[in-house]
Formats: C-alpha cells, structure tokens, sequence
C-alpha cells in the first residue's frame, strides 16, 4: 500500500511538473493510470480517443472499476489527499482557471527550484543536531524529509548533518511525554493546563501555563511561559510534569516577550553564575561557542589559540563536549575536574 501510494504521488507530481499549462482533474484522473485503475475513465477522455497519457507503473488497461456515482466522490477524495500530501512535501502547487473555464493545476518548475544552497562543517553540523531532536518526536519523518530536500539542492556529499563532529558526539533526548504537546503550544500559542510536582513538594500541583518557548538545558527540557495562578513569568522542567498536558480554548492573556531566555533563567536558578574567568588553549577551527563567550584571545603557534572565558559552576562538564580540542591551563582545579570526567567517559 506504501508503494502503490508513493508511486501514485511520484506519477502526480511529474503530471503536474510536466505540463504548460493548467490540468483539470477529469485530466489528471484519464492521464495518471493508477487513477484510471482504481476508479476507471471517468466522464470522457482528457486528451481525446487514444490519446490518453499514462504516468505510472505498468501498462495495460484498467479493471474492476467502480460504478461512476461511487468512484466520482473516492476520486475527489483521494485527489484531494494527494495534493495535500505533496504540498506537505514541499511542492508548490498552483490553482488557476484553464481555457475552458475548469478549474486546473499545475507546478511551475521555477517555483519548485531551490536555489543553490552551500552549508559548512557548522551549520550542517547544527542542521544535524536539530533533526536528531526530532527523530524522537512526531516530526522526525519532516526533519528528514527537509534533510533529504537540503542534499537535493546542493548540499555537499561530504558533510553528513546526521554525523558525528567531534570527540564526543551532542545529543539532546526528548523522552518527556510532555515535549510534543508542549512543542504544539507553543508552536500554536495555546494555554495549557498540567500536573507539576516541584523539587520541594511531596506531591504535584495543577498549573495553568500560557507556554512560549523551550529549551534544553543540561540534558533537560524545560519550559518558560506565564503562570496565570501566579500571574508571573514561570520557567518549569519538563520531567517534573506529572500526567497529560491538556489545552485550553482562548488566546494568551499575557504578552510574549520578543526574547525568552530559558537557559539563562534556569543558569541562574542552578547557581551557574560566572563570578571568574579560566584560562584555555583552542584548537583553530573549533569551539565556536567558547569562542563567542570568550572575553579575551590571543594567537598561539601549533594551530592552537588561548581563551579568557568565564567560569562558573558547570564549566567543567561543558568543555568536556569538545573533547581534545580543548585544554585547560587554569585554574587547577577546573583542569582536575576536566581531567576526572574525561577518564569517566574514556572508562565507558
């Protein structure tokens, strides 16, 4: 059923790409065969006697079709469906009115072309990462269909967005059940209501939630948006939410901020407060986040180069991510705890 339907689109997608101007959709049932087979010829050629244009698996003629007053309603709905289905996947389909005042379609070839598209080393990286998030959510067959398309349009055959770029690999799990509601709320600007259980308290509280943003964070999801009990702005992790999140009807009362800075609310929350700065050496051409919190740098020889960088609590466990490119020169004590995770990760 899966290849009979991805054929069909295939035969759909090439009619429509292929023709100047506009089909009806009596044209595109007589001119694609796998319509012509499951619901017969319709009313009349498109093209005339024997001039019928097949795009499909397969020759021959059709068989078993339906009566005309039941396969004239299947067919409108399962047209309906394919080009829903191919617009999903990206197809830009135009609705016009043909020569003979029907209603047609068609897709331009230059508004289905994307334009060169160059990534490097990092943004592929980035890419990659972010698909990777939502290989464990509902979206993982979008992330990879855009993948797919971005490799169509140029992207080189040597940058793997699923790749590995660097010692240790970065992950982000999304094993929450509360991480694709919560997603769609705040995709959809929708008030959600939830069971949450604070760090402090033996049992869960029922919250109500206006959700903006979320973000991950150490290894964990957390969610920022306006508490309306508490008519503030409220920052809750998503592994301390109990039971279904459930949406409400209505729009948002409070005003979502232009910028939402989870991570450093939660930053702050966990104590991770840079009240120093450590001393590290680079190598060229990585560690691009260091780089942009760097407050001092300098050249060295050896492709290295040399850091100021603030240095709060959790440091350590974030220049363990990049492996050997990095090393710590000061202080003692970072580099210790640097040293003490690596041999932990190195031990398995």
């Amino acid at each position: 059923m899966a290849i009979a339907k991805a054929e069909r689109l295939m035969s759909l997608a090439l009619c429509l790409l292929g023709t100047r101007r506009p089909l009806s959709k009596r044209e595109l049932r007589e001119s694609i065969e796998a319509y012509v087979e499951a619901f017969g010829p319709g009313r009349g050629a498109a093209f005339g006697p024997g001039r019928g244009v097949a795009f499909g698996p397969g020759q021959g003629s059709p068989g078993g079709a339906a009566p005309a007053s039941a396969s004239e309603e299947s067919f409108n709905r399962m047209f309906e469906r394919d080009k829903d289905d191919l617009r999903e996947l990206g197809l830009v389909i135009e609705t016009v009115e043909n020569l003979d005042g029907e209603t047609g379609y068609l897709a331009r070839r230059d508004s289905n072309r994307l334009p060169p598209i160059t990534l490097d080393a990092e943004e592929a990286a980035a890419l990659g990462l972010a698909a990777k998030v939502w290989q464990q959510a509902r979206l993982a067959a979008a992330a990879s269909g855009a993948l797919h398309k971005l490799r169509a349009a140029g992207l080189p055959e040597d940058v793997d967005p699923y790749g590995s770029h660097g010692a240790l690999e970065p992950r982000i799990p999304v094993h929450e059940a509360a991480f694709e509601p919560l997603m769609l709320a705040c995709r959809d600007r929708r008030p959600v209501v939830f069971d949450y259980r604070k760090a402090t308290a033996a049992r869960p509280e029922q919250r109500h939630v206006e959700p903006w943003a979320l973000e991950c964070w150490r290894g964990h999801w957390y969610l920022a948006g306006w508490d309306r009990d508490r008519e503030a702005e409220r920052v809750f992790r998503l592994s301390r939410i109990t039971g279904r999140v459930r949406s409400r009807a209505g729009t948002f009362k409070a005003e979502v901020p232009d910028v939402v800075t989870v991570r450093e609310t939660v930053a702050s929350w966990a104590g991770e407060r840079a009240d120093r700065t450590a001393l590290i050496r680079l190598r060229k051409g990585a560690g691009y986040p260091l780089r942009a919190r760097a407050v001092g740098a300098r050249e060295l020889d050896g492709g290295w180069d040399e850091l100021e960088i603030p240095y709060g609590h959790g440091l350590d466990a974030w220049l363990v991510e990049f492996g050997p490119d990095v090393v710590v020169l000061e202080p003692a004590e970072l580099r210790a705890d640097v040293v003490d995770r690596l041999r932990a990760v190195a031990k398995g």
